[in-house]
This record gives C-alpha cells, sequence and structure tokens, in this order.
C-alpha cells in the first residue's frame, strides 16, 4: 500500500495497485461468506472438465453466480448434479482476480427437497416414455427354467447373498455377480456397463451367456437410490436382449430402471423367487403327473382289453372261415385231372393239323424252287461278271489303241492314262470280286435253307423214310402188301427188309362190300 501523506497525491484517498485491490477484496470476501449456504437452480452444467472440476451457475429469478466444484469434492457427492436441477449448495464465496469475477466454491450439494428430485424423475420419465422406453409391447418373458443367472449389484452387501440363498433354497443353478457400486459418483455408469457386458457374452464362450438379468440393490432414501434414476441405466436396461429383473429398493421404492426393466420385483430377494422355480414343487407336480399318466395308461389298457374281447366273441369260428374256401378247393383238385386230360387232347389234335401241312412234296416242291432260284442267280451273276471283263477289255483295248496310235500327241498324257487304266483295273476287278462275294453269299444261304428244309436232318433226330421197290417213298401203310422189298432209309443209311402183313384188305373183301381194314397208325415225321 502506498503511503497515505504522498506529496505527490493531489487529494487524501489512498493509491492501491489493481493486485492490491483484488486481493483485498478477495480476502474481504471470504472473510464476510467463509461458510454459506445458497439455494438455486444449476445452469450450464456440461458434466465435469477434463481436469475432473465441474463449472456451472446458481440462478434464481432474479440474479446468477458461477460455481465451482473441485474434482476430491466432486467425486464424494451423493448424487451428480443435473441441469435444471434445484439444489441447496453449502460452500465458501471466492473471487476470480483474473476476470473481476466471484464464485462460490461448493463443498457439499444436496437436492433443494424431495419435489425437486420427484419432478426430475417425471420429466425424465416422461421424456424416455415418449421414446418407447417403457412399453410394455418390447418387454421380453422371463425363461422358465434358467441355467445360468446373472447379477448386477455390489459384491459386499446382503442384497447379494440373499439372492444366492433364495436360489439355492429353490433351484441351484450358476450364477455370475458383476460387481459394481450402487451409489455415488459413477455408480450409473458402472451398473449400465455392467448390462451391456452380460449382454455382449457369446453364446457357448468361454463365459456362459446368462438367461436371465437381475439389477439389485438395498432399500434407501431418494437420494441413495439415484443412480438407477440416470439415463444411461434405463437405456441400458431397455437396450438388454437379455429379460432383466429390476430389485431395486424395497417394494415402495420406484425407480426409472422398474418401468424399462422386463419385470419388476418388490425386493431382491422376490427377484430371485421369480428368476427360478421351486425345484421341490416341480419334482412333486412331475411326480402327480406321472401318476396321473400311469393311471391313465392302466385305464386305456383295460377299456382297449375289453373291446377286443368283445370283437373276438363277434369273430367267427376258424371252421366257418375255412368251410366255403375248403369246398372250393375240394372241387378245383377234382376237376384238375379231367382239365388236364382234356387239354391234352386238344394239344395232340392241334399238333396233328399243323403236323398234316408238312408233306414231302411240299418240302420238294419248295426245295426245286429254291434251287431254280438258286440256278438263276448264279447264271445272272456269271453274264454279270462276263459284260463287266467285256466292258473293261474293251475300255482297255480302246485305251491301248488310242496310246498306240497317237504316241507323239499323247505322249505328255501317257501317265494319267495309265494311272487312270490302272484305276479302271482296279475297280473292275474290285467290282468283280464283290460280286462273286456276294453272289457267294447268296448262293450259302440259299444252300443254308436247302439243308434246313432237307430231310436229312429229319432222320438225324431218329425219323426213317420208307421206299418201295422203285425207291419211291410211301407215305401210308395201305400202300404196301404183304411180301414186297421195301428199303429203309435211315440217317447214316439204308437197310433192306420185306413187308409180313399187307397194309389193306384182299380184292374178293373189296367186292363184296366189306369195310376195309383199318390202316395202321405212322407217326408224324417230325
Amino acid at each position: 500500500m502506498s503511503n497515505l501523506f504522498d506529496s505527490d497525491s493531489p487529494t487524501n484517498l489512498a493509491e492501491y495497485s489493481v493486485s492490491e485491490l483484488s486481493g483485498s477484496i478477495k480476502r474481504t470476501v471470504e472473510t464476510a461468506f467463509d461458510q454459506v449456504r445458497v439455494r438455486g437452480e444449476i445452469s450450464g452444467y456440461r458434466g465435469p472438465h477434463s481436469s475432473g472440476h465441474a463449472y456451472f451457475a446458481l440462478k434464481d429469478d432474479r440474479a446468477r453466480i458461477d460455481a465451482v466444484i473441485w474434482k476430491g469434492t466432486f467425486s464424494r457427492l451423493k448424487f451428480r448434479p443435473e441441469e435444471g436441477m434445484e439444489v441447496i449448495a453449502t460452500g465458501k464465496v471466492t473471487t476470480f482476480p483474473g476476470s473481476s469475477k466471484y464464485q462460490i466454491v461448493i463443498e457439499t450439494l444436496e437436492p433443494a427437497g424431495a419435489g425437486a428430485l420427484m419432478a426430475l424423475i417425471e420429466e425424465r420419465k416422461r421424456k424416455l416414455g415418449a421414446e418407447g422406453l417403457f412399453d410394455a409391447a418390447r418387454k421380453k418373458r422371463l425363461p422358465f427354467m434358467p441355467e445360468v443367472i446373472g447379477v448386477v449389484t455390489s459384491p459386499t452387501g446382503a442384497v447379494i447373498r440373499d439372492i444366492l440363498h433364495r436360489i439355492s433354497d429353490r433351484f441351484p443353478v450358476h450364477v455370475l455377480v458383476w460387481p459394481v457400486k450402487v451409489q455415488g459418483e459413477g455408480a450409473g455408469d458402472e451398473v449400465a456397463n455392467a448390462i451391456r457386458g452380460f449382454n455382449a457374452l457369446e453364446p457357448g464362450g468361454a463365459i456362459a451367456r446368462p438367461d436371465v438379468l437381475i439389477v439389485a440393490r438395498g432399500g434407501g432414501s431418494l437420494e441413495d437410490l439415484w443412480s438407477f434414476n440416470d439415463e444411461i441405466v434405463v437405456r441400458a436396461a431397455a437396450e438388454s436382449r437379455i429379460p432383466l429383473i429390476s430389485a431395486v429398493g424395497h417394494e415402495t421404492d420406484w425407480t426409472l430402471i422398474d418401468y424399462a426393466a422386463d419385470v419388476r420385483a418388490p425386493t431382491p430377494t422376490g427377484a430371485a423367487e421369480m428368476a427360478v422355480p421351486v425345484k421341490a414343487e416341480l419334482e412333486a407336480q412331475a411326480a402327480a403327473l406321472a401318476a396321473r399318466l400311469q393311471g391313465c395308461m392302466n385305464r386305456q389298457m383295460d377299456h382297449r382289453r375289453q373291446s377286443v374281447r368283445a370283437l373276438m366273441r363277434a369273430l367267427p369260428s376258424l371252421d366257418q372261415l375255412l368251410a366255403l374256401p375248403r369246398r372250393r378247393f375240394d372241387e378245383a383238385a377234382a376237376g384238375l385231372g379231367r382239365g388236364l386230360a382234356l387239354n391234352t387232347i386238344n394239344k395232340r389234335r392241334g399238333f396233328e393239323r399243323a403236323a398234316a401241312h408238312l408233306r414231302p412234296d411240299l418240302l420238294s416242291g419248295r426245295l426245286a424252287e429254291r434251287r431254280q432260284m438258286l440256278n438263276e442267280r448264279m447264271a445272272r451273276a456269271e453274264h454279270t461278271v462276263e459284260r463287266l471283263l467285256d466292258r473293261s477289255k474293251s475300255r482297255i483295248d480302246r485305251a491301248e489303241a488310242i496310246l498306240t496310235s497317237l504316241p507323239a500327241r499323247l505322249k505328255t498324257q501317257t501317265d494319267r492314262g495309265r494311272e487312270r487304266l490302272g484305276n479302271l483295273t482296279r475297280h473292275a476287278d474290285t467290282a468283280i470280286r464283290h460280286q462273286l462275294t456276294r453272289a457267294r453269299a447268296e448262293l450259302s444261304a440259299q444252300d443254308r435253307v436247302l439243308q434246313s428244309l432237307s430231310y436229312k436232318n429229319v432222320l438225324k433226330r431218329g425219323y426213317a423214310v420208307i421206299r418201295d421197290e422203285d425207291n419211291r417213298p410211301v407215305s401210308q401203310a395201305a400202300a404196301l402188301s404183304a411180301g414186297i422189298g421195301i428199303a429203309i432209309e435211315f440217317a447214316d443209311g439204308r437197310v433192306g427188309a420185306m413187308t409180313t402183313e399187307g397194309g389193306s384188305a384182299p380184292a374178293s373183301a373189296k367186292k363184296r362190300g366189306a369195310k376195309p381194314a383199318e390202316p395202321t397208325k405212322q407217326g408224324s415225321l417230325f
């Protein structure tokens, strides 16, 4: 401070530097307002700065004051400040000489009554509800018998012990616990991250993916449960693909996660009861159903047995069923012999009719026709060959005459003529060979036909031909008389024989009109 009696001062007023004046104001304000409680609405809150400090303002309808919460104090707050929240801040007023401003350094912060928090909750509820996060249509049903249950809660409280004890009593299953803070700064972020972490697990992975989630916390004041009203927690619960049970506080405590969860439990113990059924009750129910099923099966078997017995009484006896088929079988067996005899007679008659058309004269005629046709074809083939030879010789003679008479003029064409002559000669030879080959093939075919129609093939099968003294075939016994020499031709030669009986009656008997004797039947040639 300058000397008050400085001779250079035109007046008696003291003279200060800017720093001195700012420091004096700072000390005065901090001394006068060392501990104050200020009620106002939070304005301009953007969350903690990168340094961890929070800067915002408190205002009412007529004034505004800057506020700051240092990093160490911010981490000890029971709930996080939010824009528009009415709070009561306790701290000291100080100045910031760098910009000639004053501000309150907040040491504690509390809501300005439950009404303010409830109003904030209602406003947030309307906002999230308008987005459809609380719609009943998007809620999922809980699995009846989950294999793995995920629990999001504090690992040190009584809540987790109550849940594990209740699950163990009702239906022991595998439980995964994701430890989180359930109140204070950062609790909402941890709860949201736990819900999303469980949903990120892959089915069949190293860590089993839960079939149902339980988000639990014990009872407390509205400020204690405030983390479960955070928007990030509500959105994580609504986005969960795993069915989620909310068990926050007591039955009278409601938080926004209760609206977003698929099911709300009044207590953490109630959540455990909702998650799993009672094993003993299921076993008793299964035993009762098994007993009912066995009883139904027994009654059904009795009913079917009675029905079968009634049907058996209505069926005819075995003799009655087989009487008519047995009679039909006897009648068919009795007529089988007669049918076979008649069938044999009919077949023999048909065979005799067919054999009557096979006479030696017909075979001889066909052989003569085939032989004549063969001779004619051979003659035509010989004539054709002779004509081809004559034509070839005439062509050769003409070619030789032309070559002899015109040696000088055709000298240049001699080679081509000779080549052509050679080709013609080869073609003629080829044509002759082809004609001879075809003629031989036709002759062989005719010979095979002749051999197939020859009676000698029949003789090889054991038959014989009877010839008279004139070497003519004898086809009827009536043509022979007693004492006539005959020749019997077999396949390998002939033998002579004499007839001992005649094949016809004496002439005197014929004149008296006597009936001629029946000729001896001779078997068919085939």
